[in-house]
């Protein structure tokens, strides 16, 4: 299988059969007439896909994927993607956005990347579009091409991760309003996740250790970071203050015994130490769980 290394967006341009007219930044069309060929794509650069038609599937991680039309996808150095040709739709039609990290330095997008963390999800949870969403996706590509277009002056580098970064900023609200469209999934997801959640307390955090967002976001087959976002539009909560309070609700039940030690309740819910499970239990109750059991 061909392994495709995109460390630069030089790397990017010739992939895609495009001329370079920036050193860090490029914005291509893409309207294949040939079959996809099965690669592994590396990302040393951020990257983000309008896909048009259902050119191919991407295997990000363990989880397959198909790409529906009009979806946006994103990839962020060091992630590494399988692409492969779908045989229902073997040419791919796309515009894309490239921009290499050094672009970003000592601007203040740099220290701003970390709230866009559809970065971090993976291809499990593309970014649908309406039809209103994809002309302002396309409207922002275009003024990004027109700076790239233009002779290089003492703007041409502000207004560019000006423009990206309106169109990262477009596409978190595009992803809220996503979370909220989809309540019916999201619900499915949240009462997987509680029910998850207790069978580890009653059945594994002895011998697992104690539960991890990370845990129950890979068992509903979704990225930490959209799973957490996903839960929080859902409940209006957190996952770890709901994992949290689920475990003070086991601490609780099982410190109503007195036949079960301190110790071994820490133990049976995943603690390392018991002085851990104390300083948990006194930040969430005020009370150490001795001073809780005699209340």
């Amino acid at each position: 299988m061909q392994e495709v290394f995109l460390n630069t967006v030089h790397d990017f341009n010739n992939y895609q059969g495009m001329k370079t007219l920036h050193p860090l930044v490029s914005v291509v069309h893409v309207d294949n007439t040939e079959h996809i060929q099965k690669c592994v794509m590396h990302y040393g650069l951020y990257a983000i896909y309008l896909k048009e038609t259902k050119g191919c599937k991407l295997s990000y991680g363990r989880t397959p994927y198909d790409f529906d039309e009009m979806t946006v996808t994103s990839f962020a150095p060091g992630q590494v993607v399988t692409v492969e040709p779908n045989p229902d739709a073997p040419f791919a039609k796309y515009m894309a956005l490239a921009f290499h990290p050094d672009l970003l330095n000592r601007t203040p997008l740099a220290s701003r990347m970390s709230r866009f963390e559809f970065f971090d999800y993976t291809s499990t949870e593309a970014l649908h579009l309406s039809a209103a969403e994809v002309e302002t996706f396309k409207g922002v590509l275009a003024m990004i091409q027109q700076e790239l277009h233009h002779a290089i002056d003492k703007h041409t580098r502000e207004l560019i991760v000006s423009h990206i970064e309106l169109l990262l900023n477009y596409c978190l609200r595009f992803y809220d309003r996503q979370f909220i469209t989809r309540e019916e999934i999201n619900h499915g997801v949240v009462k997987k996740f509680l029910s998850l959640l207790d069978q580890y307390l009653n059945d594994k955090a002895e011998y697992e250790g104690l539960p991890t967002v990370a845990y129950f976001a890979d068992k509903c087959c979704l990225s930490t970071g959209y799973f957490g976002t996903l839960v929080k539009t859902e409940s209006g909560r957190t996952a770890k203050d709901i994992i949290n309070d689920r475990l003070l609700a086991k601490a609780k039940q099982l410190l109503q015994s007195q036949a079960i030690t301190i110790t071994e309740v820490s133990q049976r819910l995943g603690f390392e130490y018991p002085q851990h499970f104390v300083r948990f239990f006194k930040a969430l109750t005020g009370k150490t769980p001795a001073q809780w059991r005699v209340a």
